[in-house]
């Protein structure tokens, strides 16, 4: 049987508290479960799962991960939104607490990259209605002009849930 899709993620931070406040004031996560200051479990608003992300404290004096600069690692995660005001009001959050990396058309979705207080890249992404793929679509890396992307689908029409490229045929 195939994978459907990602159940959750772990990540090690330096503060658990500053961690799990980002990640509730910028995403709108919930805590689940808290394990005395060494763990916590977020569930996303909208999610049935009984978390996607669990964060483990290591700690003030550790390195920042170096994953990509000399090391292999994980680059970042990448959650839906539904709707691409949505996906705007996340990257308006980012960019007033500086977090906000960028901002990309990838043609099948559109995304808002971000960091959180340990540096550590997410993305977020509406994705193209499947309906509305085409058969030339290719994934690319492009600026994303939201306001023009607004304007096309609709700043509250529904994404496509967990399909991002068009069908083979």
């Amino acid at each position: 049987m195939p994978i459907t899709r990602l159940n959750h993620a772990v990540l090690y931070v330096r503060d658990l508290a500053r961690t799990v406040g980002f990640y509730r004031e910028v995403l709108s996560f919930e805590v689940k479960l808290e394990i005395a200051g060494r763990a916590a479990f977020l569930q996303a608003d909208g999610s049935n799962n009984d978390h996607d992300l669990g964060v483990f404290a290591v700690g003030t004096n550790v390195s920042d991960s170096m994953a990509g600069r000399s090391t292999v690692g994980l680059y970042h995660l990448a959650w839906e939104v539904d709707t691409l005001a949505e996906l705007e009001r996340i990257g308006a959050k980012l960019a007033s607490m500086d977090a906000l990396v960028g901002m990309t058309d990838h043609w099948t979705t559109k995304a808002v990259y971000g960091k959180d207080p340990d540096g550590l890249e997410f993305e977020i992404g509406w994705l193209v209605p499947a309906d509305l793929l085409t058969p030339d679509m290719r994934i690319g890396t492009f600026p994303l002009d939201l306001t023009a992307e607004k304007e096309r689908y609709g700043e509250q029409s529904r994404g496509g849930v967990g399909i991002s490229f068009p069908a083979k045929v």
